[in-house]
């Protein structure tokens, strides 16, 4: 089979970590789009399963959670009858560690309860220690929050007041935010680490860094898988490769997860290391079909 060389491959998954379209990467690395596609899935198998494996047991003392929108082939309000599920709004949950900003877990799915619980059940699972936690004041976070965590949890929600909403020209800005009000709902949160700023200020970082989440443009989700592959990449990219610039190392490191850092050649180790189990899966299966007959 063949293998585009290492180099190439570390720079069309760079690219896609930093803002290009996959179609942009196909011309300016000289490769297909169906390339450029194929190596996506590769890296999102693998990054997911390196995110599952590696982020466990996190030290934390303060989770932000929140939850930031796009759409897959079109968004919900233009969906037609004949659509199917996997087609319209798509919410990206995080969670994130306030000290290290270390993306602790993250899910794609729709903005309902039930995601809520499977997002929280995440995040639960991967702490070791009781934490502060913040989210925003929607409803579905209290259910999951108590039906996880239930009494071993500092929690706390901010919900932010919003004014009127802009019209005409500025359709596109958001209503402008006149105050906040915090909730205790379940323990003893310091009343000064009740915040999601930083939770926010990394879905701006998620819209800059993956194409498909600009707003305004084409470049949008057509398949909901390359959406997650996409995202386990990205969060691979955030946590392990890309020094912070305020912590002057990765997340990873900043929490304890590792002291070395990686780079995107080690992505590209992890997708050879799957596919030689794979083909070591495959040939297993095939002798014991032979040994059968």
């Amino acid at each position: 089979m063949n293998k585009l060389p290492l180099e190439t491959r570390t720079r069309i998954l760079s690219m896609l970590v930093e803002g290009s379209s996959m179609r942009s990467v196909s011309r300016v690395c000289d490769v297909s789009i169906n390339t450029v596609s194929k190596l996506l899935v590769d890296a999102g198998n693998a990054c997911a399963a390196f995110h599952a494996e590696k982020v466990q047991n996190v030290k934390s003392r303060r989770v932000q959670c929140d939850e930031i929108w796009s759409f897959c082939y079109s968004k919900q309000v233009n969906r037609s009858a004949h659509d199917r599920g996997e087609r319209g709004d798509v919410w990206t949950w995080t969670a994130l560690d306030a000290d290290s900003k270390l993306i602790v877990s993250w899910m794609v799915g729709r903005r309902d309860a039930e995601a809520a619980n499977l997002f929280i059940s995440d995040l639960k699972a991967r702490l070791a220690n009781r934490v502060q936690l913040t989210t925003d004041g929607w409803r579905a976070y209290l259910d999951a929050v108590f039906d996880n965590f239930e009494h071993h949890v500092d929690y706390a929600q901010l919900a932010k007041l919003y004014g009127p909403a802009p019209e005409g020209e500025r359709r596109y800005s958001p209503p402008e935010c006149i105050g906040t009000r915090k909730h205790r709902i379940i323990g003893n949160p310091n009343p000064e680490h009740i915040s999601t700023s930083y939770v926010e200020r990394q879905n701006l970082t998620m819209r800059m860094s993956m194409c498909r989440f600009t707003r305004l443009t084409n470049a949008f989700s057509k398949k909901i898988d390359n959406h997650n592959h996409a995202l386990a990449l990205y969060f691979v990219w955030y946590n392990w490769i890309r020094i912070h610039k305020t912590l002057r190392v990765t997340p990873a490191m900043a929490a304890g997860l590792t002291d070395a850092l990686m780079d995107m050649s080690d992505v590209v180790a992890l997708i050879d290391a799957q596919e030689a189990v794979a083909i070591d899966h495959r040939r297993a299966a095939v002798i014991a079909r032979q040994g059968s007959n």
